[in-house]
């Protein structure tokens, strides 16, 4: 169990890694940036910085001294950063279980049950409505948090970045998005921000409150959780924190 959360995490941040990294990683913990930018120093202070890091980059962890952290990136480079700037929170989400479940690294923090969209069972293609609930879907996949939405009608919302680049790759063949559509998605995905919400392939799917509890089927593609889950989730919850939804 311990192998597999290990390569769930990396599997968050695979595109970015060598294969190199990616050995190295199942021996170090992964942390990643939560901040627009995060600044890298050659000390544990703030007098001598050398290198930046973007929001969402993945580091490995060398030791803990206090507020700082002493990582190494993917390439090599080693130094000191604000332990504030770094997390390694991250969602998974079973529709199989019917649960959320919030990680530090490979360790359970915590299970929350939750609510999926009307069809459970199969993976989200395109936009669903009243006359064709049916696609209705909670997407499988890999995700981050493009947005933390305070005043959700639900209560509060977690935003998805969903249609990622897959579902990008995906509708575009499908004759579902065009050309400028597919490249808006990918340019969203590779600044970690908001993809386009108003095509065929559907959007804001969320992680959002008002949820019963009892894990039924309700939404329209969105996991829902009691109000008291949510709360207690959005606390752990960065924009970026990645986001793992698997059948």
């Amino acid at each position: 169990m311990h192998r597999f959360l290990v390569l769930a995490f990396l599997m968050l941040f695979g595109a970015a890694l060598p294969a190199s990294a990616q050995l190295a990683a199942e021996e170090l913990p992964i942390f990643y940036v939560v901040r627009q930018e995060a600044t890298v120093f050659s000390q544990a202070d703030s007098t001598r910085p050398y290198v930046s890091l973007g929001l969402r980059e993945p580091v490995f962890l060398l030791a803990k001294e206090g507020r700082w952290m002493q990582i190494r990136t993917h390439d090599g480079a080693q130094g000191y950063v604000y332990a504030s700037a770094l997390s390694n929170t991250w969602i998974r989400v079973s529709k199989r279980k019917r649960s959320l479940f919030l990680y530090r690294g490979t360790t359970l923090v915590k299970e929350f049950p939750a609510d999926f969209g009307y069809n459970a069972f199969a993976d989200k293609e395109r936009r669903g409505s009243t006359l064709d609930p049916d696609h209705w879907r909670t997407p499988e996949g890999t995700f981050y948090v493009a947005k933390k939405n305070a005043g959700s009608k639900y209560h509060r919302a977690l935003v998805l970045n969903y249609p990622n680049a897959e579902d990008a790759e995906r509708g575009l063949k499908a004759g579902l998005i065009t050309i400028e559509e597919f490249n808006a998605i990918h340019a969203a995905e590779v600044a970690f921000t908001m993809p386009p919400m108003s095509t065929a392939l559907g959007g804001y799917i969320e992680i959002h409150g008002s949820g019963t509890g009892v894990r039924t089927n309700w939404t329209q593609g969105c996991v829902a959780l009691h109000n008291a889950h949510i709360d207690e989730l959005w606390r752990w919850a960065d924009v970026g924190t990645p986001v793992v939804i698997e059948p």
